[in-house]
């Protein structure tokens, strides 16, 4: 079966609702995928802290790292586990918070309109086959909702601020798994190619 939108939600994602969001400008189309990259703490897999994250309820005392991000509120539309599951924080409807500071093509402020991707990885480091096949499908359908024009990392939108997800991120694997169904047309970064 087809996974479907539901006001905002994806039906083949798990649900794990964040506060961390808001409206999007009156008006403006959803016109960019921006893919990040997260682990909590840094290099490690699995667990439940970025969805405590994403949620307001990380434990600030767990691991040291964890103070130095302590008090942010952050969120993405949906995170891709190392496994190829696919959980969803925000509607896509909504202004998740995950780009900050941010620009694309002479656009500044991409929350406003881009639906944010984490991969969970480190920025630079490989992903897992299973994440690129959860983020292709994921995309098919997102382009089916929304009238998606580019897709691209965060280190394309916040130059210097940001470098996920990074030199370990294919993107020529992407638009190869994107060709075929209309997708391939969008607007890659310069790694693309």
């Amino acid at each position: 079966m087809t996974p479907r939108w539901y006001a905002g939600w994806w039906s083949a994602a798990r649900r794990c609702r964040s506060p961390n969001f808001g409206l999007r400008p009156a008006g403006m189309p959803v016109s960019l995928l921006l893919v990040h990259s997260i682990s909590l703490p840094p290099g490690e897999y699995g667990g439940e802290s970025i969805e405590r994250l994403f949620t307001n309820r990380l434990d600030w005392a767990a691991h040291p790292y964890f103070e130095t991000i302590r008090g942010i509120e952050v969120s993405a539309h949906f995170l891709i586990r190392r496994d190829g599951e696919v959980v969803q924080f925000v509607s896509c409807d909504r202004r998740a918070w995950h780009a900050g500071r941010s620009g694309w093509r002479g656009r500044p402020d991409c929350n406003d309109f881009s639906i944010g991707v984490e991969l969970e990885g480190m920025e630079g480091q490989t992903f897992e086959s299973p994440q690129y096949m959860a983020l292709a499908l994921l995309a098919r359908g997102i382009a089916r909702r929304y009238p998606i024009e580019a897709v691209a990392g965060h280190e394309h939108v916040a130059p210097g601020r940001k470098a996920d997800p990074g030199a370990g991120f294919e993107w020529p694997r992407l638009r190869e798994l994107l060709s075929g169904v209309g997708i391939a047309d969008w607007d890659f970064p310069d790694s693309a190619t």
